[in-house]
This record gives C-alpha cells, structure tokens and sequence, in this order.
C-alpha cells in the first residue's frame, strides 16, 4: 500500500513539474510570436500582468493540490484553477460579453465567491464541493444575464459554469471517498 502511494505521489511530482513548465510555455508564446508578427504586440506590463496571474494561479493550485491526498479533490483543485485562469484571462483579452462592456467586471464575483467559498470551507471537500456548485449558478446567472447584450458572449460564458460543476462533483467525491 506504501508502495502505492509513493507512485501516487511521483505521478503529481511529474504533473507539477509538466504544469509549470506550461506556465513557463504560455509566457513564452507572445514573445515568440512577437518576433514573428505585428499582431502580437504585448508591453512589459503585459507580461508582468500575465505572469502574476499565471504564478497565482500554479502557487494556489500547488497549495489545494496539497490540501488532500484524493486523487478525486487534487483534480477537482485543478479544475477550478483552470477554469478561474481562464475566466480572468478571457476577461483581459476581450471579455465574456463583450469587448469593453462593464458588465465583465461581475465575472470578478464569481471568482470572489469561489476563493470567499473556499476559504470559509477551510478548503475541506464537503465545503469545496457546495463552493464551486454555488460558484457554478452565479456563473450562469451571470452569463444569462449577459444575453441581451451579446447573445454569442453569454452563450461562452455559460459554458464556463460546467467546469465549475466538474469541479463540484470531484470535491463531492472526495468528501464521500
């Protein structure tokens, strides 16, 4: 059963290593393409924006990964992470609902709701698992919300509360493994 664990163990070691090695890759991507086209065109306050968030987002992964030993809430942590990546990136870029629009700033809220959720969880799975259902719904309203302004926008933007539920239902599991 040691035995086990130890490769359990070398396993996310391998996976972290392959995680901040993509981090490193994503940073990468515009300073290549840089070289390559005008349309890529980032300041350095670009990167240090985007490397703030993308340190954040490995750091905090690293620390909820190492909250449990289920394989269940470590890929669930992983989820939400990803899923809270992409919601901050796509809202840097262009925004859910549209270039511009104000309205993107109550994306803010859902990520609010699930590191408030999170924490008042203590980060146990039962708590984790309520947070990112409740994280989930308030995406969705949100997206609904969006659809008069821009009907294409809140239809991606709803697609982001699935990952919220997956991650739900691994911390779910988690608390009931």
């Amino acid at each position: 059963m040691a035995n086990q664990a130890v490769k359990i163990d070398g396993v996310w070691q391998i996976l972290r290593i392959a995680g901040w090695c993509f981090v490193v890759l994503l940073l990468l991507l515009p300073a290549v393409a840089m070289q390559f086209t005008s349309e890529v065109d980032w300041s350095v306050g670009d990167f240090i924006v985007m490397g703030a968030v993308l340190g954040t987002v490995g750091f905090t992964t690293e620390f909820l990964v190492r909250q449990s030993g289920s394989t269940a809430y470590r890929i669930g942590a992983v989820v939400a992470m990803a899923t809270a990546f992409l919601t901050i990136w796509v809202n840097l870029a262009v925004g859910m609902i549209g270039d511009d629009n104000p309205y993107n700033l109550l994306f803010g809220g859902v990520l609010l709701v699930a590191v408030g959720g999170s924490i008042l969880a203590n980060f146990k799975a039962a708590g984790m698992g309520w947070t990112m259902f409740v994280t989930a719904v308030l995406q969705a309203a949100l997206a609904a919300g969006g659809i008069t302004t821009d009907f294409r926008g809140a239809m991606f933007s709803l697609a982001f509360a699935l990952p919220w539920l997956l991650a739900a239902g691994l911390f779910r599991r988690a608390a009931t493994d």
